[in-house]
């Protein structure tokens, strides 16, 4: 049974998961700076968390004042900053990424190629030319590294972009 009652013409709208985490955090604010006592926000935060309406949820804060020195009345809202690229398309960083060690390895292998053994890659008298070979083999390693961990944050970046939102705990109801 619900003490919330509805306002004559209120909004009827269904409310989201995240409205009423918003009225939680109010509610919290509003014990906090004192306006509620623990009771008034244990039976308030619960009513919020089964409120199916932006009317009852608004019911539950109509008389908390909003403090005039509060930081969230006198600011405007925090813009949103956008996630880097890198987070944002992680296919692009990794092609990036190993494009940049494959052109290290073709770099090392032309460069041992012509300034180091010019007679040929391998001869066993010219050692700084092995050594490039071997760290072109592993920046050939790391190129496959990086791509496999990009496709594999995109595959997981589009799987929970399809996931719901968890459902609110409600029990008895």
């Amino acid at each position: 049974m619900r003490s919330v009652t509805q306002p004559a013409g209120g909004d009827r709208v269904r409310a989201s998961h995240a409205e009423r985490e918003r009225v939680v955090v109010t509610l919290k604010d509003a014990f906090v700076h004192g306006r509620l006592t623990k009771g008034e926000l244990d039976a308030r935060a619960g009513q919020a968390l089964t409120a199916r309406t932006r009317a009852e949820l608004a019911a539950l804060t109509a008389d908390i004042p909003v403090p005039v020195s509060s930081p969230d009345a006198a600011s405007p809202a925090p813009s949103r900053r956008r996630p880097p690229v890198r987070a944002r398309r992680p296919l692009a960083g990794a092609a990036a990424g190993s494009g940049a060690c494959l052109a290290g390895a073709f770099g090392l292998v032309l460069f041992a190629a012509d300034y180091l053994d010019p007679h040929g890659l391998g001869n066993p008298y010219q050692p700084w030319s092995a050594l490039c070979a071997v760290f072109a083999f592993v920046l050939l390693i790391l190129a496959a590294f990086i791509a496999v961990l990009g496709v594999a944050s995109s595959v997981e970046q589009r799987r929970s972009s399809r996931r719901l939102p968890p459902a609110p705990d409600v029990a008895g109801d």
